[in-house]
């Protein structure tokens, strides 16, 4: 049995699309007192209920994954918002695990900490090579204060907080909401709508040429959780599937699994994003064993048909 199951844990973020499947983890390890916060009852960018929270909860362990999210649309549009939150959650929320006296830290960084411009596959050593890709590097950026916290607390105070870093997660739960959605889901309900209304096109963001490694999110979860059990070291570590696809090529894939047989037209006078992500995650197997199961096709159909369960529901439109 996993040491974690004899612990109480607080998991931020809970209830979100990769909260539900790192708790849904944990508890397959045997963890039964996980405190799962929701953020009408404790806003984490209010110092106050950060406190209240580790009050109420009690925690020996927590895995902060709550954070201000969304696709380029969003965050290049408020990137003050974006910057503020996440970092205001994430260091209010390690700093109280200080005084508080928690065992382990386990913090959530993002693909959009990197450099705009580096060589694929990016290895954590990379982090720090460049300055990231405009439209998001607000979040990237604050997200990225996380690691210089953590790696300054354990220097410091011996606090014992690690450093993931996620590619571009995807899965059932994803977020589908137009406004905000990265490209799987946007891809997706584009092209379920398309056939809903009969129409013969759909318009995409930029060139399509940009590369993108994509994690399965159940995959994610099984990493997360390993790390949290057998981690314990200052350096980031990247969790990635190791499977890179363009943007144009994954747009032909999805119109093909959902059967839209229409014309795809690629708007380039809107922002491509970074031009390539692809991670080396090597470290994250020999650390502590983890490597993506879930091939990207399989993820992709359970994705769509999880999609379409919902709409048929009348739960998503």
């Amino acid at each position: 049995m996993s040491w974690l199951a004899a612990k109480r844990l607080l998991v931020t973020g809970g209830v979100g699309f990769l909260g539900r499947h790192v708790v849904e983890e944990l508890e397959k390890k045997g963890c039964r007192e996980i405190f799962v916060p929701r953020s009408k009852d404790y806003d984490l960018v209010d110092m106050e209920a950060v406190k209240r929270l580790y009050q109420d909860s009690r925690p020996d362990v927590v895995i902060h994954l709550a954070a201000k999210v969304g696709g380029i649309g969003v965050t290049g549009k408020k990137p003050g918002e974006f910057f503020y939150k996440n970092l205001m959650m994430g260091v209010q929320m390690m700093e109280q695990g200080r005084v508080f006296g928690l065992e382990k830290f386990v913090a959530i960084g993002t693909v959009c900490a990197y450099p705009k411009y580096i060589t694929a596959p990016f290895k954590e050593e990379d982090l720090w090579n460049g300055y990231p890709e405009e439209t998001n590097a607000s979040y990237g950026l604050a997200k990225k204060m996380t690691l210089v916290q953590a790696q300054a607390y354990r220097q410091q105070y011996g606090f014992n907080a690690i450093y993931l870093v996620p590619v571009n997660l995807y899965g059932p739960g994803d977020n589908f909401d137009p406004e905000s959605s990265h490209a799987i889901p946007a891809l997706i309900k584009k092209c379920l709508d398309a056939m809903k209304n009969s129409e013969r096109e759909i318009v995409v963001w930029g060139s399509g040429k940009p590369t993108r490694e994509y994690l399965y999110v159940a995959d994610c979860a099984e990493g997360i959780v390993l790390a949290a059990e057998r981690y314990n070291k200052p350096e980031p570590v990247n969790l990635g599937s190791g499977f890179e696809i363009s943007i144009r090529d994954l747009a032909s894939l999805i119109a093909k699994l959902t059967g839209y047989k229409g014309e795809i037209t690629w708007d380039s006078s809107m922002p491509d994003g970074q031009p390539r992500r692809l991670f080396d995650s090597s470290k994250a197997e020999k650390e502590f064993g983890f490597r993506a199961k879930t091939s990207f096709e399989e993820g992709l159909s359970k994705t769509i048909a999880w999609y379409e369960e919902q709409r048929s529901k009348g739960l998503l439109r």
